[in-house]
């Protein structure tokens, strides 16, 4: 039994290093070129001149083609391909969802073993098995927070390059090469798709479907209105900039007011697991009859499943657009 006990240990312990190490793992320059055609590839639906997709190579999903081939049926997989996009890694959505499987399977045995109850050691399991998405989902928010942070900097410096005389698509190249990452390789995808022969407007809609921005929007969308029926483009693209950073101050206020509400939800968040971890330290004959008797078992399924609707509630409560 030890033996067993051991060798779950140190399969999770090698899954989680390897999980670490695929996800955070710097790509090689391979990867990163491969990387930027594949996102040409994928903001290709736009153009409405564009040629028969079916005669088109399929975006490989995986490496392993029956799950290529099972992938490639579900309409999910596409969504899932753009969603570790956003997030900025060089991952395969077929590598995700095979880890996801691997490491709920091993966490479901793991405290099957230790717990002995199946109403415990499946939702445990099933929620360790959606913590690649998540690590992916925390990944993609930071790096779209970078970009809107970084967002105000790009129109002033396309509007700097439109006064001083330089095209836009000018503008786009200089975004590319003189600001930081995340920002200059989104911009950069879309300088180059115009230089391979995509229409500008095309190229603009295909950074909307990158970055699933409001200012983005904000900012496509002057471009394009501006496009249409003409106008000063470096004072639309000052005036753009003047409201996005506005919206970044009335977001500040916004924080700053709700903090004691998102503290609030954080305490009441936090509060029950806590008070059962210290009623165990001190009571442990007294809490240990959730975790075997039956009816026990049933009240803590329903008491995790009303604490996960409560938080997303409260979390949906101060969670305040802008």
């Amino acid at each position: 039994m030890q033996w067993l006990l051991f060798g779950l240990i140190f399969a999770i312990v090698l899954i989680a290093l390897l999980l670490v190490y695929t996800l955070m793992g710097a790509a090689p320059s391979s990867s990163i070129i491969r990387g930027r055609l594949e996102a040409i590839d994928r903001t290709t639906s736009h153009d409405k001149r564009k040629l028969d997709l079916d005669l088109m190579r399929d975006e490989l999903l995986s490496s392993i083609p029956t799950l290529n081939r099972v992938l490639q049926r579900w309409s999910w997989s596409k969504r899932l391909n753009r969603f570790i996009a956003q997030a900025g890694m060089q991952l395969r959505p077929g590598k995700l969802v095979l880890f996801s499987a691997v490491l709920g399977a091993v966490i479901f045995k793991t405290v099957d073993i230790f717990a002995d109850t199946l109403y415990l050691s499946l939702p445990v399991g099933i929620l360790g098995g959606f913590g690649p998405a998540i690590f992916v989902a925390v990944k993609r928010g930071r790096r779209l927070q970078a970009l809107q942070r970084g967002f105000p900097g790009v129109i002033e410096l396309l509007a700097r390059s439109v006064r001083a005389g330089h095209s836009f698509t000018t503008g786009l190249e200089m975004v590319a090469n003189d600001l930081p990452e995340p920002v200059a390789g989104e911009f950069r995808t879309t300088f180059d798709e115009q230089r391979f022969g995509l229409p500008v407007r095309d190229a603009l809609l295909n950074l909307c479907d990158r970055v699933p921005l409001l200012d983005v929007r904000l900012f496509v969308t002057a471009l394009l209105v501006q496009k249409e029926t003409g106008g000063n483009l470096a004072e639309i693209l000052d005036n753009l900039a003047h409201v996005i950073r506005e919206r970044f101050r009335i977001l500040g206020e916004v924080r700053a007011r709700t903090a004691q509400g998102r503290l609030t939800a954080a305490i009441l968040i936090a509060m029950p697991p806590l008070l059962l971890i210290v009623m165990r330290l001190v009571n442990p004959d007294y809490v240990n009859l959730l975790f075997i008797d039956r009816l026990g078992q049933y009240m803590l399924s329903l008491a995790a499943a009303l604490q996960l609707i409560g938080g997303l509630l409260l979390w949906k409560i101060v969670k305040i657009k802008v």
